[in-house]
């Protein structure tokens, strides 16, 4: 399989693709399925996913979980605000971030959590897998049972983000097993977020979260269902529409695929605002590779005519990296 050229970016809609076949004990199926995935990435750089496997109860529980966590009075949430706690896991408060330059602050509220055990006591602190990036979680008190929500829906979309990479592997021309040694304690952040209304939005530098590109390999996205918010930018400078769709996830590239796979991969601009007169919830989970991996350009995607780009860095690093500037672009 040849590493050719991106395509000209000017899509109109969003594909959806059927994971149905990625379980399949069949490799062409398999295989079929990654050629999909391929264009997609080429193309758009984002796509639907539908029999991704997570339990509509489990995605009813952390919305639940979520929307009665964001109702608490805000000195109660700021009690684990993230600049009090190790590598900004915890809470953000509105306006605090500010993903694109030149704007006055993202409209949302989040609380970001990273790998741990499903089961484990979150009282006692693990032994620290993230090395740069190290630091446990913190849960807030109430609602007692945030945590087991988040981490019920955090560990489904991790079985999800695992059967990506085989099919990311397949679609790269490499053993389907290629990134399992690099994804061994899944270097995966997880954001609640909610984006109060903004049906009028009379100040356009002020966005649920401003237009950018995501740090990691790629992220895994739970929208809402019956609310618009979300956009990307294609080629042509247009912005489309990605409505929630049920039974679907979304899931867009970021800046270490695009790394890694020499831009033959699209990590592509997207932003969100809420213009509904009712507040959203969307709970994003951005996976990467374990910290310590080196992202620089695999070699399927490097060759005389397309050298590599891009020198290497560690996951853990680079994701730093962007994070400090996203705290610090106001």
């Amino acid at each position: 399989m040849s590493c050719e050229p991106v395509r000209d970016g000017a899509f109109e809609s969003i594909p959806i693709i059927d994971l149905e076949d990625a379980f399949s004990e069949d490799e062409a199926r398999r295989r079929a399925l990654a050629q999909q995935i391929r264009m997609a990435c080429i193309d758009v750089g984002f796509f639907y996913v539908k029999n991704h496997g997570i339990a509509q109860h489990c995605l009813d529980e952390v919305f639940r979980v979520n929307k009665e966590y964001y109702s608490l009075p805000t000195e109660e949430k700021m009690k684990l605000h993230h600049k009090t706690v190790p590598n900004f896991k915890g809470y953000s408060p509105l306006l605090e971030a500010n993903i694109q330059p030149g704007n006055k602050g993202d409209l949302h509220e989040g609380f970001r959590i990273g790998w741990e055990e499903k089961y484990e006591d979150p009282a006692v602190e693990n032994a620290s897998r993230d090395g740069v990036m190290a630091g446990a979680n913190v849960w807030p008190d109430t609602p007692k049972d945030f945590r087991t929500a988040c981490m019920d829906y955090y560990h489904g979309a991790l079985t999800v983000g695992k059967k990506l990479f085989c099919l990311f592997a397949l679609a790269l021309d490499l053993p389907e097993t290629y990134f399992n040694d690099k994804t061994v304690y899944s270097a995966a952040t997880m954001r609640t977020l909610h984006y109060p209304p903004q049906p009028d939005a009379p100040d356009d530098k002020i966005l649920g979260i401003g237009a950018h590109t995501d740090f990691v390999c790629f992220t895994i996205l739970w929208q809402q269902m019956g609310l618009e918010a979300l956009q990307v930018l294609n080629s042509r400078e247009q912005w489309i529409n990605v409505p929630p769709l049920a039974g679907t996830l979304v899931i867009n590239l970021g800046d270490q695929f695009a790394r890694w796979t020499n831009d033959i991969f699209k990590s592509t601009v997207h932003r969100a605002m809420n213009k509904n007169i009712v507040d959203r919830y969307s709970i994003a989970l951005f996976f990467g590779t374990d910290y310590e991996v080196n992202i620089e350009p695999i070699y399927t995607c490097v060759t005389a005519e397309k050298p590599a780009t891009y020198p290497a860095i560690t996951a853990g690093e680079y994701v730093k990296q962007r994070l400090k500037a996203m705290y610090n672009n106001k």
